[in-house]
């Protein structure tokens, strides 16, 4: 496990949301204040997406931006991502920690409170806990937690906490009050088509 700076805001690229390239919505977040992205392609080709890794990673290199690859361990080890963001289905994270080594960044995502107390044992460096609100990014979504369930988590989970789910720029403030270090945001971050303008919105509302 490493100690980095979890931001506030995380950020989680769309392609079909955003009709955006991932670089492209990289820089677009990164000018409006991100410094941690996520890129999440459920449908590319393996090929396709390490091209795209690629591509973005290049970009967020030179703006300060640490980059996440969703799932797929083995496009994050090859396009030299900061780190990988494992669900449940994955690769169990003590194996990936063996494979991407020591100095990059292992997220672990879990949808109860249970899966979230297992998930503090292992070497990972942050914890997913959602979906927070009903979401719509997801075909077959895991039952929506809430807030309550968030703050109970809060107490007996020891690492840093990222919420998912449904959060939008009204509800990020409570997110945060009830016990998350970060909030993960897909759809609300294109609501408006002002990416940039939504993005510092949020970095605003909930600082750094």
């Amino acid at each position: 496990m490493i100690h980095f700076p979890l931001p506030k805001i995380y950020p989680i690229t769309d392609v079909a949301l955003s009709g955006l390239r991932h670089r492209e919505q990289v820089e677009l977040f990164a000018a409006g204040g991100a410094t941690l992205v996520q890129l999440r392609d459920k449908t590319s080709s393996p090929r396709d997406f390490y091209e795209a890794a690629v591509d973005a990673i290049g970009a967020a290199r030179r703006l300060g931006v640490r980059v996440i690859i969703n799932d797929r361990l083995d496009v994050a080890i090859a396009a030299r991502a900061d780190g990988v963001h494992l669900g449940q289905d994955d690769l169990p994270p003590q194996a990936a920690r063996a494979l991407i080594g020591r100095d990059r960044i292992i997220g672990f995502s879990t949808h109860s409170p249970e899966q979230a107390a297992e998930a503090a044992l292992w070497d990972v460096d942050y914890i997913a806990i959602g979906p927070i609100f009903d979401t719509s990014t997801k075909t077959n979504p895991d039952p929506v937690l809430g807030l309550k369930a968030l703050r109970a988590i809060r107490q007996s989970v020891n690492k840093p906490l990222v919420a998912i789910g449904g959060i939008t720029l009204a509800r990020a403030r409570s997110v945060v009050d009830s016990g998350a270090d970060s909030v993960a945001v897909i759809s609300d971050l294109f609501a408006t088509r002002d990416i940039v303008a939504r993005t510092r919105e949020f970095v605003e509302l909930l600082g750094e």
